[in-house]
């Protein structure tokens, strides 16, 4: 695709060009912005580099001849990405008339490629930072069949209908305003409902589990994060100020309230294991560049909780919680899920035989749950290890949420402390771990995975009631109240429009029931009834009818009860 732009638009400067997940995208410094109707024309000039089947020819160049090279190029992006390369040795390819700083590895030649199709045009500012200059980023894909590439682009098109961004506006649930803030998520009456439930269900659960309920404060002294590490590993991504001569930090994590918890008293070995449980509101100083909807914000909510345990107990917990994960999926609709674990990176503190002990619990915990797993290396956290739970949506596509992980430093940089059985003072162990993860993310998730049309026990509107005329209204105030006090939400629309103009709405709204109401049902005590999967159910007695509604959300209930 470079290749082609570069043959199209000598001027155009040439920035980065990744492989990601679905595809590949190219950053192009262009002096003109492209279009929709440019990617046809890029299109066909690489149909032509396709047929031309130019082999790719790898070379390694020392680092001040491949400055030269791309200097002698025009390039300097390249030049720039070459100078913070520490090896002295650069990775080129060629093919035909185009070199690129690449490292592989390539196909044998360019007429192996079979099915490519080009998406979209995007802005992104270089490195993402929006200090840097705007880039134009062009997005496209390659499969090795057109059948492959057609289902592919058909599940794109899905995805597009299913994007929770747009959805998001049209049932009116959360709201980003870029006078308020970019990335800072305004939740609206049905958003902030649906998210109510969702949190309610947490608590009980949670609960259910032996976690205790905790509440931090949204800032602290920098002193505290000085002592957590994160002002020395995470300072960049922090909201830091001043208050009367002395340094706060809003929180960006939730584990250092929790620590002072347990630090407040002393604790015996008979403690623990002590899980603190806190639906915490974090701050990140995202840049605006990899900002996206509700699954990149600057604040969002965490179903945060860290057990503190004896060395011996960690494998069962770690298990205790993976089974909570995947049980919270099930309930939600979501029964797939892929599993990450992440190891030590470059920088990080403690001991490298704590960080080898940490990483078999967490190995340990998974293979007794008979779990495949990816190992990512030199990813985990400054802190500790961890485990990273993806489910997977209706379209396949995997959405980050649960994490687990396994710390012996904070502990110990915390000065916490239990005593044994033999009188004398041990650190415990902390897991960090969430199980939905940020509320925001699976939100978004929990949107685009039903398409916005949310099980009965989920969603935020159950039941909209239609009156026929507006002498209709007072008896579906008392049908309201009636299922008002059955705990099924419900709404009127009393507007002065036509019935078949309500149902449309109620059905776009994605409502699961429309109960239409007129004369004859007043006198029967009934209610019409329409489902939105199935459409017109005929005439029901009220009481039918709550049945009806309270046995669905019994049986989801029940269901969840018996996956727990």
């Amino acid at each position: 695709m470079a290749q082609a732009v570069k043959r199209l638009y000598p001027d155009i400067k040439l920035a980065i060009g990744p492989s990601i997940e679905d595809g590949f995208y190219y950053d192009f410094d262009s002096p003109q912005p492209f279009t929709e109707e440019d990617l046809p024309k890029i299109e066909a000039e690489m149909s032509k580099i396709i047929k031309e089947n130019y082999k790719f020819e790898k070379s390694a160049l020392k680092k001040d001849e491949a400055l030269k090279l791309f200097k002698k190029m025009g390039e300097p992006y390249k030049v720039e990405m070459i100078e913070a390369l520490p090896d002295n040795e650069v990775s080129i390819y060629k093919d035909g008339d185009f070199t690129d700083l690449c490292k592989g590895p390539h196909i044998d030649s360019t007429g192996e490629v079979k099915a490519f199709k080009l998406l979209s045009i995007a802005g992104a500012y270089w490195h993402g930072d929006e200090k840097n200059k705007m880039l134009q980023r062009i997005y496209g894909t390659a499969f090795e069949t057109k059948a492959e590439l057609d289902a592919h682009l058909t599940k794109l098109e899905e995805a597009k209908k299913r994007d929770h961004r747009k959805l998001g506006k049209e049932l009116e649930l959360f709201m980003i305003e870029e006078k308020a803030g970019a990335g800072l998520v305004i939740y609206q009456p049905k958003g902030a409902l649906l998210r109510t439930i969702i949190e309610d269900w947490e608590k009980k659960e949670h609960l259910r589990r032996g976690y205790q309920i905790v509440i931090g404060p949204h800032i602290l002294k920098s002193d505290i994060w000085v002592e957590s590490g994160h002002y020395g590993y995470y300072k960049e991504n922090m909201y830091i100020f001043q208050v009367e001569g002395q340094e706060y930090a809003i929180k960006p994590m939730n584990c250092p309230a929790h620590m002072l918890i347990y630090r407040s008293k002393t604790r015996s070995y008979k403690d623990l294991p002590i899980r603190y449980f806190e639906l915490g509101s974090v701050y990140r100083n995202e840049k605006s560049g990899v900002l996206h909807g509700l699954l990149r914000v600057r604040g969002f909510t965490q179903d945060d909780a860290h057990i503190f345990c004896l060395r011996e107990q960690a494998v069962d917990e770690i298990k205790g919680v993976i089974d909570f994960v995947a049980y919270a999926l099930k309930v939600f609709g979501f029964s797939e899920f892929e599993v990450e674990l992440s190891t030590k990176p470059d920088k990080y503190i403690g001991s490298d035989e704590d960080w080898e002990h940490a990483t078999k619990a967490l190995e340990d915990a998974l293979k007794s749950k008979g779990l495949a797993y990816q190992i990512h290396e030199k990813e985990g956290a400054f802190y500790g290890p961890k485990i990273d739970i993806k489910l997977k949506d209706a379209l396949g596509r995997a959405w980050q949420c649960a994490t687990i992980q396994c710390d012996f430093a904070l502990p110990q940089r915390f000065k916490l402390t239990y005593v044994g059985q033999d009188g004398k003072e041990y650190t415990p162990i902390m897991l960090h771990r969430v199980i939905l993860g940020s509320m925001e993310r699976f939100l978004g998730a929990l949107i685009e995975h039903y398409g916005g049309a949310f099980p009965v026990w989920l969603s935020p509107t159950q039941v909209v009631i239609i009156p026929i005329a507006d002498e209709h209204k007072e008896y579906a105030e008392k049908v309201a109240e009636r299922l008002r006090e059955n705990d099924i939400r419900v709404e009127i629309d009393g507007k002065n429009a036509r019935m078949q103009h309500k149902i449309r709405e109620a059905e776009v709204a994605k409502v699961p029931y429309m109960l239409i109401v007129g004369g004859k049902e007043a006198q029967a005590g009934a209610v019409s009834v329409r489902e939105r999967s199935k459409g017109d159910l005929g005439q029901m007695k009220l009481d039918e009818f709550i049945g009806k509604i309270t046995k669905e959300v019994v049986l989801s209930n029940s269901r969840q009860n018996r996956s727990g």
